[in-house]
């Protein structure tokens, strides 16, 4: 058995998927809306077969996880970049573009 894929609720679609394609090297499907639902989603497909599924609907409240509060439920997943380095490097890269880094590469 495998994960088929992961969800992730988000308030900023469009941008959430521009953040793992120059990033990560997703490659995004075409955008999925369901008007009725007020619904719209992306799946981002990794190299490796991995899917992540970026979601966005009016009223989803925002998540009360801030890096010093947390509560119960998926903490975080990992993307591995294939080496240290590389990792390093992307980290800068993200920084550069002005994204805030929580947390020093270890």
């Amino acid at each position: 058995m495998k994960i088929e894929h992961l969800a992730i609720w988000t308030h900023q679609l469009e941008a959430m998927k521009l953040f793992y394609i120059s990033y990560f090297e997703a490659i995004s499907g075409e955008k999925y809306s369901n008007r009725q639902k007020e619904f719209s989603s992306y799946f981002l497909y990794f190299e490796d077969g991995t899917r992540l599924e970026l979601m966005h609907m009016p009223g989803i409240p925002s998540n009360n996880n801030d890096k010093i509060t947390q509560h119960i439920g998926l903490n975080h997943f990992a993307i591995s970049t294939g080496s240290k380095e590389q990792v390093d490097l992307l980290t800068e890269k993200i920084r550069l573009a002005g994204f805030i880094v929580m947390g020093e590469p270890r």
